[in-house]
């Protein structure tokens, strides 16, 4: 499986952005997409996760209410949708997927970032 995320930049503080994570290659029983991001001089922290099917959707206590997870399982793409920007948001974005039962995330996106200025 291949992940190719896309979407970051800059943006001032209270701007919105939208990150992408396409899926390829044996997608088939892939179970969750997650959203993670590392700020600099910070360890990697969850952002929230998408089940593939069903939709359902789980976020950290730190963007719930501003970011939304979607998916579009025609296109195999997963979307991070951020909204009311800080500073704080600044990292590098990083989505990853797993087969279901599987603990570890097994498959990582190259990561993009997302610089959000005062």
């Amino acid at each position: 499986v291949q992940l190719q995320a896309s979407g970051g930049g800059l943006v001032q503080a209270g701007g919105s952005l939208r990150l992408s994570c396409a899926a390829s290659g044996r997608t088939a029983s892939l179970y969750d997409m997650g959203w993670f991001r590392q700020a600099p001089g910070k360890e990697r922290e969850f952002v929230g996760v998408i089940i593939w099917s069903g939709g359902s959707t789980y976020y950290a206590d730190s963007v719930r209410g501003r970011f939304t997870i979607s998916r579009d399982n025609a296109k195999n793409t997963v979307y991070l949708q951020m909204n009311s920007l800080t500073p704080g948001d600044t990292a590098v974005y990083y989505c990853a997927t797993r087969r279901a039962l599987n603990p570890k995330y097994d498959y990582w996106g190259q990561g993009t970032l997302v610089t959000v200025s005062s």
